[in-house]
């Protein structure tokens, strides 16, 4: 999937009030984010935030902390990662971390703040490597976000916010127990036990696209009666549109 890039892989741009941060700038990030429209400026950024050191999702991290703090030049910004990001054969490199204000280190269960942002790690993932989602508070919501893992109940504990980010990568669980993703039945089981307001799907590997997720998803919003959607390149939601009775975009 990286290397044909049928799906971008630059992470996500989140906007907090003002509080801007990327999550796991992968392949292409920078380019993606210059050429967008409107275009998105790395030197607004308030920090940059990765889940696990995947190449798919750290794979312009340190060109985007370069772009952030202008070459280094303007020593700003926070970076989040796990510990394993940070130490032998490092993702981020050593020279590149003197460019920022702060490295956070993410540890399960830890709490964490930038500007007006506020989020948590609750638990480490079943995935090859050191995997953490999170847990972002917005105005009195949660926003789950559940980054690459096998399936285990404790999820569904973890991850109970009104918007729900499922990184979808599997259409079957097929016959190789190895791979570390979430399916469509793994899909199921949260929409059933938890009824998020609205549920994401994104991350999608080969089989996923394949079937179209963009069908699957509106099957599943008939079959739960909830608003399902699946994720596209530039796409932008505006949390307004998922709670109406705030006044302000994010």
């Amino acid at each position: 999937m990286v290397a044909e890039q049928l799906r971008a892989t630059g992470g996500v741009w989140l906007s907090f009030d003002g509080t801007n941060i990327w999550l796991d700038p992968g392949p292409g990030a920078l380019v993606k984010a210059l050429s967008s429209r409107p275009r998105l400026n790395p030197k607004t950024l308030d920090g940059v935030l990765l889940s696990h050191r995947h190449i798919d999702h750290c794979n312009d991290i340190n060109v985007v902390i370069e772009a952030m703090t202008d070459g280094g030049f303007k020593k700003r910004g926070v970076v989040f990662a796990p510990a394993d990001a940070l130490g032998e054969d490092a993702v981020i490199f050593r020279y590149v971390r003197e460019y920022v204000q702060e490295v956070q280190i993410l540890t399960e269960k830890g709490r964490y703040e930038l500007g007006s942002l506020k989020f948590e790690v609750p638990v480490r993932h079943h995935h090859p490597h050191e995997t953490y989602g999170f847990n972002f508070y917005w105005r009195g919501h949660k926003i789950s976000w559940v980054i690459d893992t096998k399936f285990f109940p404790e999820l569904l504990k973890f991850y109970d916010g009104e918007v729900l980010v499922l990184h979808c990568v599997r259409y079957q669980a097929g016959d190789k127990p190895w791979i570390q993703h979430l399916n469509l039945n793994d899909v199921r089981t949260f929409l059933e036990a938890l009824s998020p307001r609205l549920t994401i799907l994104t991350h999608f590997g080969r089989t996923m696209l394949t079937a179209k997720p963009w069908v699957l998803a509106e099957a599943l919003s008939q079959e739960f009666g909830l608003a399902v959607r699946a994720a596209s390149d530039g796409w932008k939601l505006q949390l307004q549109e998922v709670f109406p009775e705030e006044s302000e975009a994010a």
